[in-house]
């Protein structure tokens, strides 16, 4: 390939059919990811991890922290600080209930997979350290989800701080995908004394890298990525620190990106909306171009 986009085989038949009228889209389910940013004498470097290769999705892929919505994230006993529910709900297009789980989400991924903890004993403070045998064993009971994240944050007397993320963009997978999310993309500052660590059971490698250079790595077929981390990577690019690009979120469109296939002359063609260099065509034999 010409790059480094992840592209699944069997997509073309999936696409086939369900252009045909044959395959049934899975409902996506609710998930959160983000971006985590911290600044350098030049420009930000984003966090990054790469999935391990025996993954059945996305194998070797470089991504963000994230995972899907809990059930338990709805709970309403959450301890919460900054914007309210309802700003939340009105920022991300969805109910209360859901936006308190998708932001909880994006925070309680974050700490399970990269032991960063966006919360603080009051609502404007941050804890600066999260290691330790006490804090792993609540991490480890978290990813086992033993422990609910609102439990979690009461046993340590801590408040979500959602002050902390700014909504960046919304991508939905594909309906011709078996497996399915829609997902909302955030950005955030790493915190200052916390650090991240790879504690995801998922990827063999993490990194600090600049979103221009993963984004140059990308092109020359370096490094893998799905279409929605090549896409905020070259969004990340132009700002020139964390402040910068957590000041731009609020504005920034969270109209849900989600890919479409269709028949044309004799090949099936997939798109993006709005993002033309994912865009594939298929011969009807089954290559892709």
């Amino acid at each position: 390939m010409a790059n480094g986009q992840w592209y699944p085989p069997e997509w073309p038949e999936r696409i086939r059919a369900l252009a045909e009228g044959t395959l049934t889209p899975v409902p996506p389910r609710r998930a959160a990811t983000v971006m985590l940013l911290k600044d350098t004498d030049t420009t930000p470097v984003v966090h990054m991890l790469r999935r391990r290769a025996s993954m059945a999705f996305a194998a070797g892929a470089y991504a963000y922290p994230g995972g899907g919505v809990d059930p338990r994230d709805d709970e309403h006993q959450i301890r919460w600080a900054g914007p309210t529910r309802a700003w939340w709900a009105n920022r991300l297009g969805v109910d209360e209930t859901s936006a308190q789980a998708v932001v909880c989400a994006a925070v309680r991924e974050t700490y399970e997979e990269a032991g960063v903890l966006l919360a603080g004993p009051t609502p404007d403070t941050v804890v600066g350290d999260t290691t330790g045998d006490e804090w792993e064993a609540d991490r480890a009971a978290l990813v086992a989800r033993d422990l609910s994240f609102a439990e979690f944050l009461d046993r340590r007397g801590l408040v979500l701080r959602s002050d902390l993320l700014g909504a960046w963009t919304r991508w939905i997978t594909p309906e011709f995908e078996s497996r399915r999310y829609d997902t909302w993309f955030f950005v955030a500052a790493l915190p200052e004394g916390q650090r991240t660590r790879n504690a995801s059971t998922e990827a063999d490698r993490t990194v600090w890298i600049h979103p221009a250079d993963a984004a140059a790595s990308y092109d020359k077929g370096e490094l893998t990525m799905m279409p929605p981390t090549i896409a905020t990577l070259r969004q990340l690019v132009p700002y020139g620190t964390a402040a910068d690009a957590l000041a731009a979120a609020p504005e920034r469109d969270l109209t849900p990106v989600l890919a479409k296939a269709r028949l044309e002359n004799g090949e099936l063609i997939l798109a993006w909306p709005g993002h033309d260099e994912f865009t594939k065509h298929i011969p009807t034999g089954g290559a892709s171009a």
